[in-house]
């Protein structure tokens, strides 16, 4: 078995075909292809090159190695049609490796895809549960996702192995409903306008924004030719009129006046970030994300504790002094 020599942070789908051993065979061989149909059409929108589908079976496991909302909204698609075939499901993301078996065909092993079956095992039928790492680095990309998830609390695995999970209650968000709408109405109505123009911006932007410029500019020389005839006037008035000097008030005395002071801008420094495969990042005690793809942080100048969190391992705690225009490195590698 020849093995990559990456590994990989990916969002892991485990799926099983609830009791599907205790069904006799014709059975069997037909909730295989309702959930083989199920499957493939939640996988229409993510492209090929950015998942690897293992058949287990009684099931699939499904390795994301793109966006995490992709396995997040898969899972729904899969949740969504468990009247077809009844199934539990459970979300990890975590470090995997690519390999090939004796096949020669892609494979995946690794700690991610192992957690994302113990996640699944802790489901009930129509259940969609998912693992803490999964659900914190999910929960920030919207505030419609957070919504999403409940607290179930820690599970324990045959291998004594702890894990806090959360239950996927929500349907599918509206942030998501709205994006793939104006994509089809884009897909079926948009014709040369609505496709993209260089450097990926629609050719509708790139025509629009030329006509704002001139309408902009348009406006301000209409402004300045009513603005000038009414100020031409003005100035010959005032010209023609007698200049009467105004006493002047007395300044207020230095002492009296009201001292200004001016909020000094709190100096910073740069924390530098190199966390392998990857750990949540908190600066006295508030999360900052997740690291990678987070590399540099700017926070102020002073102590400060830094935590890096993994849900797979113990969490790493460092206690730096962070100097003004100066860099602190924090190096970590979870074994």
């Amino acid at each position: 078995m020849e093995s990559s020599s990456r590994t990989l942070v990916c969002s892991v789908l485990f799926l099983d075909i609830v009791e599907y051993s205790k069904k006799p065979v014709a059975e069997q061989l037909h909730l295989k292809q309702a959930f083989n149909r199920s499957l493939a059409t939640a996988l229409e929108q993510v492209p090929q090159r950015d998942r690897i589908i293992l058949d287990t079976g009684d099931g699939a496991a499904v390795t994301f190695m793109g966006d995490p909302e992709d396995a997040l909204f898969s899972a729904l698609t899969v949740r969504n049609m468990g009247a077809e075939v009844p199934v539990r499901l459970g979300v990890n993301l975590g470090p995997v490796r690519l390999v090939k078996d004796l096949n020669g065909q892609m494979n995946i092993i690794g700690d991610g895809i192992n957690v994302a079956q113990r996640i699944m095992s802790f489901a009930e039928p129509g259940q969609l549960l998912v693992s803490r790492s999964f659900y914190e680095v999910v929960s920030c990309l919207s505030r419609d996702y957070m919504n999403l998830f409940r607290h179930e609390g820690s599970r324990t695995d045959k291998h004594v192995r702890e894990h806090e999970v959360y239950s996927v209650v929500g349907g599918t968000p509206v942030s998501r409903r709205l994006a793939q709408t104006e994509s089809q109405v884009q897909a079926r109505d948009g014709g040369w306008i609505a496709a993209a123009g260089p450097l990926g911006f629609r050719r509708s932007a790139l025509i629009a924004a030329p006509l704002a410029f001139l309408l902009l500019v348009g406006g301000g020389v209409a402004a300045r030719s009513i603005m000038d005839p009414e100020q031409a006037p003005a100035k010959s008035a005032a010209a023609d009129k007698k200049v009467v000097a105004k006493p002047v008030k007395p300044a207020i005395p230095e002492e009296r006046a009201a001292p200004v002071v001016a909020a000094a801008a709190p100096a910073l420094g740069r924390v530098e970030l190199a966390v392998l495969p990857w750990g949540e990042v908190l600066i006295d005690g508030k999360s900052r994300g997740v690291s990678p793809p987070l590399r540099v942080l700017e926070i102020p100048a002073g102590p400060h504790t830094i935590e890096i969190r993994n849900s797979t391992f113990p969490k790493h705690v460092a206690k730096v002094n962070v100097k003004a225009g100066q860099a602190t490195k924090i190096q970590h590698r979870f074994r």
